[in-house]
């Protein structure tokens, strides 16, 4: 290899080095210039105004929920001591279960005089539609035993109450129990929109009531 003086060596270090610095500058620049661009390629957009929200259903719901809670409850009257005394018929109108054919004119009074005419409203709990926990008694195996098959009905069949006022309502069942003939819990109030029919089980013995627990899903006025 050739020898080369000192001088030359220095002046080609300088030609090397000064253009790698300039385009080491020229590099930096550049990326420089793609960092702006891309900041301003991403750079954040105002937010988008949010569009309103309407409280209204929430106000009416909570305003339902408070009148609800403010309303005094139905009070029952005392189960009958005598089971057979003059009651008076007063029809209401139509009950219907039509998952198993049920469909008869229903009236007022739990003695057994109003409840042999059909199944029968137990005075002092609400009417069909009204808040708290509506009962009606009926037989199973006598008379026009409107409750016969009430131990086949399912969660979800309709109760369909009719009034003579035009009025309609309809409730699904919940669920069906079982409970001791003496259980006079079944008629107890909350706040709810509910319905409660009972009879005696099982069929053609007095020793259980069956009942079917319902809740209101929707009432059409006359």
């Amino acid at each position: 290899m050739p020898s080369h003086p000192p001088w030359y060596l220095r002046l080609l270090g300088g030609l090397v080095v000064v253009p790698l610095a300039a385009a080491g500058g020229v590099i930096a620049a550049d990326l420089h210039t793609q960092d702006v661009a891309q900041a301003e390629t991403v750079a954040p957009q105002p937010p988008t105004p949010a569009e309103p929200v309407d409280l209204t259903p929430i106000g009416a719901a909570a305003t339902e929920l408070v009148d609800g809670l403010a309303a005094e409850l139905p009070v029952p009257e005392p189960s009958p001591v005598d089971a057979r005394p003059a009651t008076p018929v007063v029809r209401h109108g139509l009950l219907e279960i039509p998952s198993i054919g049920l469909s008869q004119p229903f009236f007022e009074g739990v003695t057994l005089t109003a409840i042999d005419q059909g199944p029968s409203h137990w005075p002092g709990t609400p009417m069909p539609g009204q808040l708290g926990n509506m009962v009606v008694a009926g037989h199973r195996v006598t008379k026009t035993r409107p409750f016969f098959d009430l131990d086949l009905a399912q969660p979800g069949d309709e109760l369909i109450f009719t009034l003579d006022t035009g009025e309609r309502h309809v409730y699904t069942l919940d669920h069906i129990e079982i409970v001791d003939e003496e259980a006079l819990h079944i008629v107890d109030q909350s706040y709810g929109y509910k319905a409660t029919l009972f009879g005696c089980h099982p069929k053609g013995s007095a020793r259980q009531r069956i009942v079917g627990h319902f809740t209101l899903q929707s009432s059409a006025p006359a």
